[in-house]
């Protein structure tokens, strides 16, 4: 397989904005920050890539960070809480193969992807992505064309129903969810 674990990703999470406050260094994934900061408003990605949860145990809502600095993350992605979770995305050279299916359960019209897509309805004229096989690669899923609106993590694996999978069922109300875009997560991105 040609992903390995990047052993240098590093993220610093700070209790408030601006890098002020209390801080936690973090070089792994991480699935209660409670114990280390009681809040979480800003964050530096020193190296690697990452998602970070407003839930604990990586569920809730989804956030891709990479390297840079982010004063006042909350106001970035519009966010309403605070980080609760993170993953490392480990590090993936090779190819990018997604098999994107209409319906839940590898339903309907199916298609293979090898490339970003920033609307599938453009560019495969289905209306909505309800279950995927991600065969290659990590992929970012975004509810609305053009990358945009609330995000998934996908790394290889079958996703048959997105409310069941990385943590889609706490995000409360996601049931059926349907994706428009994907994005590949480029080894240039870290």
């Amino acid at each position: 397989m040609s992903t390995t674990n990047m052993n240098r990703g590093k993220i610093v999470f700070y209790e408030d904005r601006n890098f002020q406050g209390r801080s936690y260094e973090c070089s792994s994934d991480c699935s209660d920050m409670s114990s280390y900061l009681s809040r979480c408003h800003s964050c530096r990605v020193e190296s690697g890539c990452w998602m970070l949860y407003n839930r604990n145990n990586y569920m809730g809502n989804q956030y891709f960070m990479r390297r840079g600095e982010y004063p006042d993350y909350m106001q970035h992605f519009g966010m309403s809480d605070c980080i609760k979770s993170c993953r490392m995305i480990a590090m993936h050279r090779g190819n990018y193969r997604m098999r994107i299916y209409e319906r839940e359960n590898f339903g309907g019209e199916m298609h293979e992807m090898m490339d970003d897509c920033d609307n599938i309805m453009d560019h495969y004229r289905m209306s909505k992505c309800q279950s995927c096989n991600v065969m290659e690669g990590h992929w970012l899923m975004y509810e609305q064309p053009h990358f945009r609106g609330k995000m998934m993590y996908m790394r290889p694996g079958e996703y048959s129903n997105f409310s069941m999978g990385m943590g889609m069922g706490a995000m409360g109300g996601m049931s059926g969810m349907r994706f428009m875009s994907m994005r590949r997560i480029m080894d240039s991105w870290y």
